[in-house]
């Protein structure tokens, strides 16, 4: 299994333009709050159910230092203006042996142009070589782009006891 931790690839997006998907790492503090200022109101809702710009010291050590075993994080980096700009990112979270929850968020300016799934793709696969047996996912029903990147990994819906939420599942084995 590759190091999560160190884990590094290489995309295109559909027009050509590099990005690499890589493993979140401490120093990435200030692009990733960059990155939340570039990120609207609803698009922050859509990602944590709650519009959120500022985080407690607790949320913040939670986001920023994943152990890459129980908590996976990547980045979406690429070149804007001759310096590396984070536009997206995903996670997982193990909530119990062999399953964890995946979370993803691409900056507005980035949306609809491929960048949600590179990261999904990657996360996918680093599940699948630890060992992990199911992703799931929260999202919220108008959050269409989303629903369209789960469905084309094979995502499917799941029962969810949660009103206005539709949770998804992929089945890893």
């Amino acid at each position: 299994m590759p190091d999560a931790a160190n884990y590094s690839r290489q995309e295109r997006l559909r027009d050509g333009r590099l990005v690499d998907i890589r493993a979140l790492r401490p120093e990435d503090e200030p692009d990733m709050l960059a990155a939340l200022e570039e990120t609207s109101a609803q698009s922050l809702q859509r990602r944590f159910f709650v519009t959120k710009r500022h985080f407690s010291e607790r949320e913040r050590a939670f986001f920023m230092e994943p152990d890459f075993r129980n908590h996976v994080a990547l980045v979406a980096c690429t070149e804007e203006a001759s310096r590396s700009m984070i536009i997206g990112g995903g996670r997982y979270v193990i909530f119990e042996p062999g399953r964890a929850e995946a979370a993803f968020v691409v900056i507005d300016a980035w949306q609809g142009r491929g960048v949600g799934g590179l990261p999904t793709r990657h996360l996918i696969a680093i599940a699948r070589e630890a060992g992990l047996t199911e992703l799931t996912a929260e999202v919220l029903p108008e959050n269409a782009a989303m629903l369209r990147v789960f469905d084309k990994f094979g995502f499917k819906p799941a029962t969810t006891r949660e009103p206005g939420v539709i949770h998804m599942a992929l089945k890893l084995s």
